[in-house]
């Protein structure tokens, strides 16, 4: 979009009042970079990343970023194999922080979906590895102490040195006070020294590093530091080599990520461009515009973004498909040229991928170009008067102009004699409607009001005037003809009534008419813009609602979900205590009676079925589930933690169903078994076709990656489990690790009275990390 339409349209000074909320340089950047596009599905793009954010803030509040400096110069000088310093590192080390510090938010986000938003969020590169190797600078650039460890020595070595120093300077201080012009040691040529009368030089062996102004003061190093003085140097000088060699492999280390470090920096400042535009959409109450593809302007409480929010008018700009051009009249200082610069600007703001300050359901086409001849244009170097300057300009645009331009005219054809430029404002409207190219167009010329009504796809709107109040309202009114108030506002300034009706007989009835006429339009079209406020009042209150009722809606939901979740693992946590200790109680069992295979694992089920349970059983929803699955009374299932057929007898209050096992019966929720016959299938059961139930229990047990309680439970209900489908050999595949669970399993096998005997797996088969077992 040509240059001189966004300086016309103040483009620059809107993008500046997003500058305030932007905290990187490359956001800044971007912004200062920013264009209008007329590409639809990048626009598009750019509203859907902040309706995400929207809703992501809304969510899990305000993602915070930190200042960062611009790391081009910075980049460049790495890929050119410099050296870096201290402060560099750590801006590079703010960028790549922040990134970590974004993902992890939008990790950790909770209730919301983000797709715009997470197209930029895969771009981002993880460099925590990066992190660790710049951990050696502060905040300011300086290297810590434990850099290197040659680093760490060497400024041990330093703060010795100077200890040492300061002890024997301050001995002599104390010394030899008589001597000396001030009670301090100072510094000279980076050497303490003694301030020295210089009657007194003598008194103090040393060397002289500076003399006063006066030449009354001598500055001594005296002779018992300089020696340590020199070692300290020396040291200072081995440190800064240590710090330059880190520097180089700190520099060289960076290098290889620096495509990474610049795309991150680019994604950060994208990101905290679309946070500044939140907060603008936020600040200002404004929006996110439909994107038309028909020409149709729609702007419902359209605001200039540069009027002060508490004296700006809020206008509904309707510029429909059908239309084609739109000719506004009504008095100077009415809100004309605002209006035509309004409709342009907010146009160029929403192709930037910019929130307008308009209202919801505002829609807002493309155009490839924008044109406009707003204000003076009277050149002095050109010696071009107003009209001639204007002329050249609208001559321009008419060479430029495409069907999918927007075209605005501020005072069309004024400058010249009323009749001619009347005639020629006509003429270049109908040129551009013939053109079909959208066109604006404000004036003065009560010709143009016939040619809005006459013509077709021309309409004309006015800008209203209180009368009694004698001044504009700046409130637009479509398909309302501007009308003269002249004679009624000179009339309220005191002009004498005879000389207001001298010029009333001179107005000719038809244009009395007309006067008439567009003052019964303008009262009906008050009452229907007053109408259509109250409508949309309540449409909007009524939104409001809704959202609210739907945000309420939803956290109740999630305070259910996750009230549900706590209960149930709540509820988990009391079961497998209760099955912990029905497994200490059977052991004990186990170990002090003979008991069966059988009657063990319906002691089981009895103790299970003290745990406490949710009560499901009107459910409608789960009762019908389970009447689809065919779980009846009498049903036949298997069994699938025993491998063994048992008849579902009824449905228990808590949702598990009691099933009977030969003489066992126990309850068994339904991830427990499966039904294996239907009333069909009894049906053809008459006409001898059956079928075989088979083992589901494998003859090998895997317990490697559990807890040592969790695998001492699994084992006895394995070994349960073989014994009832009449496995004889077993194996039990704990691995070798710190070998707990391997001393578990052998001790377990070894006090189980119904295992024959075990032994390690062959060589080929586990060794060491399984156990084989033969059972009774």
């Amino acid at each position: 979009m040509n240059k001189k339409i966004l300086k016309i349209l103040e483009y620059d000074k809107v993008k500046e009042q997003f500058l305030p909320a932007l905290t990187t340089a490359q956001g800044q950047k971007e912004l200062t970079d920013l264009t209008p596009l007329t590409d639809q599905e990048k626009i598009q793009l750019l509203f859907d990343e902040v309706a995400d954010f929207r809703l992501l803030t809304q969510e899990n509040g305000l993602l915070q970023l930190g200042k960062t400096s611009d790391l081009s110069e910075i980049l460049r000088r790495l890929e050119l194999d410099a050296s870096l310093n201290g402060k560099e590192f750590v801006e590079i080390r703010k960028v790549i922080q922040i990134a970590i510090n974004i993902s992890r938010y939008f990790a950790e986000a909770e209730n919301v979906t983000t797709p715009a938003l997470d197209l930029t969020l895969a771009k981002l590169t993880d460099l925590t590895a990066l992190i660790k190797k710049l951990e050696i600078f502060d905040n300011v650039g300086s290297l810590y102490d434990n850099a290197s460890l040659e680093l760490m020595h060497l400024r041990v070595s330093i703060k010795n040195h100077q200890s040492e120093i300061r002890k024997i300077m301050q001995e002599m201080l104390t010394k030899n006070l008589s001597s000396l012009s001030e009670n301090v040691i100072t510094i000279r040529n980076e050497r303490q020294v003694l301030p020295v009368k210089a009657e007194n030089k003598n008194k103090i062996a040393g060397v002289v590093h500076d003399m006063s102004a006066s030449g009354q003061t001598l500055y001594i190093e005296p002779h018992a530091v300089v020696a340590l003085h020199n070692k300290l140097n020396q040291k200072r000088i081995e440190e800064r080599q240590e710090i330059s060699r880190i520097y180089r492999e700190l520099s060289a280390d960076l290098k290889a990520y620096t495509a990474d470090i610049r795309q991150n920096a680019w994604l950060i400042g994208h990101i905290d461009f679309i946070r500044a535009k939140y907060l603008y959409l936020v600040a200002n109450k404004a929006t996110l515009p439909e994107l038309a593809t028909d020409k149709d302007i729609l702007l419902f409480a359209a605001r200039h973004p540069l009027i002060d929010p508490k004296v700006v008018v809020a206008n509904d700009i309707k510029f429909d498909a059908e239309l084609n051009s739109i000719v506004i009249t009504g008095p100077n200082t009415g809100g004309k040229t605002i209006t035509l610069k309004t409709v342009g600007l907010l146009s160029a703001l929403a192709q930037s991928g910019l929130p307008i300050l308009a209202a919801d359901g505002s829609r807002i086409h493309l155009f490839s170009e924008i044109f406009a001849d707003i204000g003076d244009e009277q050149s002095i170097e050109q010696s071009l008067s107003t009209f001639s300057s204007h002329m050249t300009n609208i001559v321009h645009i008419l060479e430029e102009a495409t069907e999918n331009s927007l075209v605005l005219f501020d005072e069309l054809g004024a400058g010249t004699d009323p009749k001619e430029g009347a005639a020629l404002a006509i003429a270049i409207l109908e040129k551009l409607r013939e053109q079909k190219i959208k066109t604006m167009a404000s004036t003065h010329y009560p010709e143009l009001k016939a040619y809005g009504v006459e013509t077709p796809q021309v309409i004309n709107a006015s800008m209203e005037f209180d009368i009694d109040k004698m001044q504009p309202t700046y409130h637009l009114q479509l398909g309302v003809p501007g009308r003269s108030n002249a004679l009624e506002i000179s009339r309220r300034l005191g002009l004498p009534e005879n000389i207001i009706t001298f010029a009333s007989q001179q107005i000719s009835d038809s244009e009395h008419d007309v006067n008439q006429m567009i003052e019964k339009l303008e009262e009906k079209t008050r009452e229907v813009i007053a109408s259509s406020r109250n409508i949309k009042k309540i449409e909007r209150e009524n939104l409001a609602l809704h959202k609210d009722l739907t945000k309420v809606y939803n956290q109740i939901n999630r305070e259910r979900e996750l009230e549900l979740a706590k209960a149930q693992a709540a509820a988990q946590e009391v079961v497998k205590k209760a099955s912990l200790e029905a497994q200490e109680i059977l052991k004990n069992l186990n170990e002090k009676a003979a008991l069966k295979p059988h009657e063990i694992i319906a002691a089981r089920a009895e103790l299970e079925a003290l745990a406490p349970t949710i009560d499901f059983s009107k459910n409608k929803v789960l009762k019908k589930a389970k009447a689809q699955r065919g779980l009846k009374q009498g049903a036949e299932v298997n069994v699938i933690s025993y491998g063994q057929r048992g008849k579902l007898i009824r449905l228990e209050k808590d949702g598990r169903w009691t099933v009977q096992m030969g003489v066992i019966t126990t309850k068994l929720s339904e991830d427990q078994f499966e039904v294996i016959e239907t009333e069909e299938q009894k049906q053809a059961k008459s006409k001898n076709i059956g079928k075989k139930v088979t083992s589901k229990v494998k003859a090998q047990l895997d317990l490697r990656g559990m807890r040592y309680e969790e695998a001492e439970l699994e084992l006895d209900n394995y070994i349960d489990q073989a014994l009832l489908a009449n496995l004889i050999q077993i194996t039990i595949v704990h691995g070798i690790g710190t070998g707990v669970i391997r001393e578990m399993v052998q001790k377990r096998l070894q006090n189980h009275r119904h295992i024959k005997s075990y032994e390690y797996a062959p060589i080929n088969a586990g060794g060491s990390g399984a156990t084989i077992a033969i059972l009774k």
